[in-house]
């Protein structure tokens, strides 16, 4: 019960979190802003919802961890260095021919950390040092 509570508790903190993509005019932010934050929630309510199959529109689901934990991800978020790393890494243990979900070979606490880095907004080097990254790969 107390994981669950966690869990609803950072549903609603999301909205308070910067966007991970830097855009030029004021008026772009604030629209991926809060299109970041809803993507948030909804990957959180999704991970809340494992018996529910459907993976919203834009998003991926990833099993983290020998624990083979769900998580459902924006899919713009495959595109960030620590995760292109993640997804390196995975080719490397699972190989290319994975079928199914896709698996990243990552502790499930790691992996929580990480995206509450992203979801702050901090740098690529910071969040490398949280899966263990040479953060000079990053610069």
């Amino acid at each position: 019960m107390k994981q669950l509570i966690r869990r609803l508790s950072r549903v609603a903190d999301s909205s308070n979190y910067t966007l991970l993509r830097a855009d030029s005019a004021a008026s772009q932010r604030c629209h991926h802003r809060r299109r970041r934050a809803e993507s948030f929630r909804l990957a959180a309510a999704a991970k809340i919802r494992r018996s529910s199959a459907v993976v919203p529109e834009g998003h991926v689901p990833i099993y983290v961890g020998d624990e083979m934990e769900r998580f459902v991800v924006c899919a713009e978020l495959l595109n960030h260095p620590v995760f292109v790393k993640l997804l390196n890494e995975s080719a490397q243990e699972y190989g290319y021919e994975q079928k199914g979900v896709l698996r990243l070979p990552c502790r499930v606490f790691v992996f929580e950390r990480v995206l509450d880095a992203l979801r702050l907004g901090l740098d690529a080097r910071d969040v490398a040092e949280l899966v263990n990254f040479s953060p000079e790969e990053f610069s």
